[in-house]
């Protein structure tokens, strides 16, 4: 790992905006400078930090030429090991502020987006917050989208609980969080087994630590006013898109709640899992209504990635055991 820091920092910033990316330098750019330019009060000094999850391609070049430009506010740092848990892990590890806040490398943040993300956090009631993130379609909306259905909101990375801030009870999207810097070191870092590797699907490390503060009692704050954009491009609207993203949706609770479904198991896969992808399939095949029928497909290729999970877990477990008995004394 390495960082660079800016020598032109004289005092400690409050809040550190860690930004992860991996090869988006097409779209890191437009990020930057809807971040850079945030409307926050001029007494609260904070930082942008840029993680470079191993890029190949003009990553270094762009922050490179925001730090010529915003010496006081840009960093660099890179991270060798892919994974954006391992970067965003770098990032909080790197930040000096007392607030650490997440966006995507494809967003863009309106003008207000950080200051309405951190107020509150600074008087201690608040361990956390999530913003409103919102989709920038690139295209028209495809007619089989159900408007009604929260399975759009996980490809989509919306998350929308309208105009009213509230606690929140369930935990905010990666592109659009921030902690207290101590609550990141009270309940540890994101996990690596859950996050994109690469080109890999894997999601729910943001949303796993966040379920890890309300179990441990922590409040979270819901800031309708703090609002990203997060752009819908054509490969993201497909129906193919859509199956992959929930069929490793269905793979990461399995990592996720791996120790929680150890009672009932057929073949080292939980009878739920059969139970709910036989009743989807049977919706499946019943249902007239084309946008609750792809619902249902979803739902389908969501325990068709348990199915997966469950077997590669088994398989890596058993050849543990395999290997610690051929390797025990006779």
């Amino acid at each position: 790992m390495e960082i660079e820091e800016s020598t032109h920092m004289n005092t400690l910033p409050r809040i550190s905006v860690v930004i992860c990316t991996y090869n988006r330098a097409h779209s890191l750019g437009k990020t930057l400078e809807s971040v850079v330019v945030q409307s926050v009060p001029p007494e609260i000094q904070w930082e942008v930090i840029v993680v470079d999850n191993n890029s190949s391609d003009q990553t270094r070049e762009i922050v490179e030429g925001f730090q010529n430009r915003y010496p006081e506010r840009m960093r660099y740092a890179f991270e060798a090991r892919q994974g954006v848990s391992n970067a965003r892990n770098t990032g909080v590890r790197e930040a000096l502020g007392q607030i650490v806040a997440f966006i995507d490398d494809d967003e863009t943040a309106d003008p207000n987006w950080l200051q309405s993300l951190t107020a509150n956090l600074f008087s201690g009631e608040w361990a956390g917050a999530g913003g409103r993130v919102q989709p920038q379609w690139g295209g028209p909306r495809p007619n089989w989208m159900s408007r009604k259905s929260t399975f759009l909101d996980g490809p989509l990375a919306m998350f929308d609980y309208g105009a009213e801030a509230m606690q929140l009870n369930d935990p905010p999207f990666g592109a659009n969080m921030a902690f207290r810097k101590e609550m990141l070191n009270k309940y540890g870092e994101f996990r690596t087994d859950l996050g994109r590797v690469g080109k890999e699907m894997l999601s729910g490390e943001d949303t796993e630590f966040g379920r890890r503060l309300i179990a441990g009692g922590e409040r979270l704050r819901y800031e309708p006013s703090a609002i990203t954009l997060h752009p819908v491009e054509r490969d993201r609207a497909t129906r193919k898109y859509f199956l992959s993203w929930w069929f490793n949706k269905g793979r990461t609770d399995v990592r996720d709640f791996w120790t929680l479904t150890n009672l009932g198991k057929v073949s080292d896969i939980p009878w739920q899992v059969f139970r709910g992808a036989a009743v989807e399939a049977v919706r499946w095949i019943f249902t007239t209504e084309p946008c609750l029928r792809f619902i249902c497909l979803l739902k389908i290729w969501t325990y068709a990635g348990q199915f997966s999970e469950y077997y590669r877990q088994s398989y890596a477990a058993k050849r543990k055991g395999s290997l610690l008995d051929s390797n025990s004394p006779s």
